[in-house]
Parts: structure tokens; C-alpha cells; sequence
């Protein structure tokens, strides 16, 4: 019997897992299909390769009139995206489908949660106490108290699941070099070069010049933040609203600490005092 027989008996030739897709949500606005593809083309020229090769879900929730699809999917794919799902009503979703579109359900991000100092009382020790000296005399009875049975100590609280730690990137990044922090926030230590890429779900911090492309809250954390001791990017993104810099920043900006943060769907740019 031939080893490729044997191995089917054991283990079947495939299975369902669970898996999560992170995919680029493109909201449509118009159902005008010339504004849609001129508004496209657009986005990707001053995106760059930032959304190359990812997957896309086409929301057009904001909808009624007809969406032309083929020609929407044939220019997403020409740009090197891949639509993989639609989110739509009525007429609009069934001729997504007949395009060859699954329908998804996008999910509110999960918030994480509010930081905050943690009390006086859970604060970790960071030496013990020195225990104090014993007389010969407190000793005796020390020892005599020992022989007596000791109470059950209580059941010590369980701890606290800890976060993520951050990632942490002791090197420059050079062109063409992409880092993604999953479920944590990412610290670079070092130079983000023009075409480098820094991907974080939490905040990103750059120790260093941030010349390349750089997202923060890239599942959807609003809250997240962009921190660089030297801001001179291409690109900045949080919560999947993103800035393209095609020209110098303002001088109060340009090549200064910076933090970048999210307000009312806008990103904006405050001086890092330092």
C-alpha cells in the first residue's frame, strides 16, 4: 500500500478552520460609474503601493441607484485589488452576486479598551521589605508558635490577562520593507525609509525619521495614534482614513515630533513638545 493511501486514512484531505481576513473596505458614494473610476484611479496613484494585492469589500450600503459592478470589479483588479465581498441592499446586492460577490457583514470594530493607572494598592513591589531583627527571646516564642497549625493562606486572586506586548523593531526599514503589528502596537527604533511600510491594529511609534508609509488603528481603533520623533512621511493612515503628503508640511511640522491622531474622521497633526 502506497504511503499517499495510508496518510488519506489518517487525515482527511481537508478541513474547515475558522480564520479572519483583513480586508480594505472601499465605501462607495456615487453610483456615477465615471466618478467611481476616476475617484479610484486617483486613490491609488497617491496611495502607491499601499493597498496593492489586498483584499477588498465594496460597501455600497450608502446606495439605491444601479452600480455598473463588472466595470467596478474589472478596474479594483486592474489596480491590483481583490474584491472578495460586497455589503449592499435590494437590487444593488443581487447584481453584486451575479458578479461573482459574496455578501459579508462588516462587524463594528472592537474598541480597545481605555487605559488608566492602575491603583495605589495593585502597584507591583519592586523590592520586599527587609525583615526586621528577632530577639532570643521572640525567637523562642517564634519557634513555639510554629508548632501550632498555620490557618490555610487565601486563595491568591487570579491575575489579570496581560495585553499584547508591543513590537518592538530595533532597525532601520528600508524600501519595500512592510511590518505589521497584529493586535499590538508597534515601536520602530530606527528610520522609516521612503517606501517602507509600518502596519499597526494599535498605535505606532518611530524613534526616528518616519519618511515611509505609516497606519495605526488598521482594524479599526480610532482611538489609535501615530507618535514619530521626525515626521517627513508619505503617507499617514488611522482607522482606514489616511493623508497622502504630496507636499512639505507645514513648517511647524515638517522633520519635527509629531503626534498624529483621529478627530471627527480627519486626521490631525500636533507638535511633540519636547
Amino acid at each position: 500500500m502506497s504511503d499517499t493511501s495510508t496518510s488519506s486514512k489518517t487525515q482527511p484531505a481537508l478541513d474547515f478552520k475558522s480564520a479572519t481576513l483583513y480586508a480594505v473596505r472601499v465605501v462607495l458614494n456615487s453610483n456615477d460609474n465615471s466618478a467611481l473610476l476616476a475617484a479610484l484611479d486617483q486613490r491609488m496613484h497617491d496611495a502607491g503601493s499601499f493597498f496593492e494585492n489586498e483584499p477588498v469589500v465594496i460597501d455600497a450600503s450608502r446606495l439605491d441607484g444601479p452600480i455598473d459592478w463588472p466595470a467596478l470589479i474589472e478596474s479594483l483588479r486592474n489596480h491590483s485589488l481583490h474584491p472578495v465581498g460586497v455589503v449592499a441592499e435590494g437590487d444593488n446586492l443581487e447584481h453584486a452576486r451575479q458578479a461573482g460577490l459574496a455578501a459579508v457583514d462588516l462587524a463594528n470594530p472592537v474598541q480597545r479598551p481605555t487605559p488608566a493607572p492602575a491603583p495605589e494598592a495593585e502597584v507591583p513591589v519592586v523590592a520586599p521589605p527587609q525583615e526586621p531583627e528577632v530577639s532570643p527571646a521572640s525567637s523562642r516564642g517564634s519557634r513555639a508558635a510554629k508548632t501550632a497549625k498555620s490557618p490555610e493562606p487565601d486563595t491568591p486572586p487570579a491575575m489579570p490577562e496581560m495585553a499584547p506586548a508591543a513590537m518592538v523593531i530595533n532597525r532601520p526599514l528600508r524600501s519595500g520593507q512592510r511590518i505589521y503589528a497584529r493586535n499590538t502596537d508597534l515601536i520602530v527604533i530606527g528610520v522609516v525609509s521612503q517606501g517602507a511600510e509600518v502596519i499597526a491594529d494599535g498605535n505606532i511609534h518611530v524613534y526616528g525619521p518616519l519618511r515611509g508609509k505609516a497606519m495605526a488603528g488598521a482594524r479599526g481603533d480610532t482611538a489609535a495614534r501615530i507618535f514619530t520623533t521626525q515626521l517627513d512621511p508619505e503617507l499617514l493612515a488611522i482607522a482606514g482614513v489616511y493623508r497622502v503628503i504630496e507636499t512639505r508640511l507645514e513648517k511647524g511640522q515638517q522633520n519635527q515630533p509629531a503626534i498624529v491622531s483621529l478627530q471627527n474622521d480627519t486626521l490631525k497633526i500636533d507638535a511633540l513638545v519636547k
